[in-house]
């Protein structure tokens, strides 16, 4: 991003901070998503891509991105939440790595807002 764009991206970020939109950092660890924002932007949660915990399961170089992309949102008292969650075991593994909140197929498939409405009423199983 050219140093004009992050000037005038920040200050429109800021700006939406103060209105308290909150500002969540989607695969984080890919692509563009870069450490600099954390540094330039008011972040509340990072994301895990969901390709770092679809391979946390006997990959051990995998589990230790996530376990590090956690305890980094956690030390800079962010949220964190792992996407792409799809078995019991990936849920399991992201308690022990004190992940509090997931999403993927394990909880849900994508619904139409209806049934997505009950479901955030009723909850869903914990694991």
């Amino acid at each position: 991003m050219k140093r004009k764009n992050l000037k005038t991206g920040a200050a429109v970020i800021q700006q939406l901070h103060e209105m308290a939109v909150r500002l969540h950092i989607d695969d984080f660890g890919t692509g563009y998503s870069s450490l600099s924002y954390l540094h330039n932007f008011p972040v509340d949660t990072l994301k895990v891509d969901k390709s770092f915990v679809s391979r946390m399961e006997g990959a051990p170089h995998q589990a230790e991105i996530v376990k590090a992309i956690v305890s980094l949102a956690q030390n800079l008292g962010m949220g964190v939440t792992a996407e792409g969650v799809e078995t019991v075991a990936q849920a399991e593994a992201l308690r022990d790595l004190h992940c509090t909140s997931a999403q993927g197929f394990l909880f849900s498939r994508p619904l139409p807002a209806e049934e997505a409405e009950r479901l955030i009423v009723e909850g869903v199983g914990h694991y």
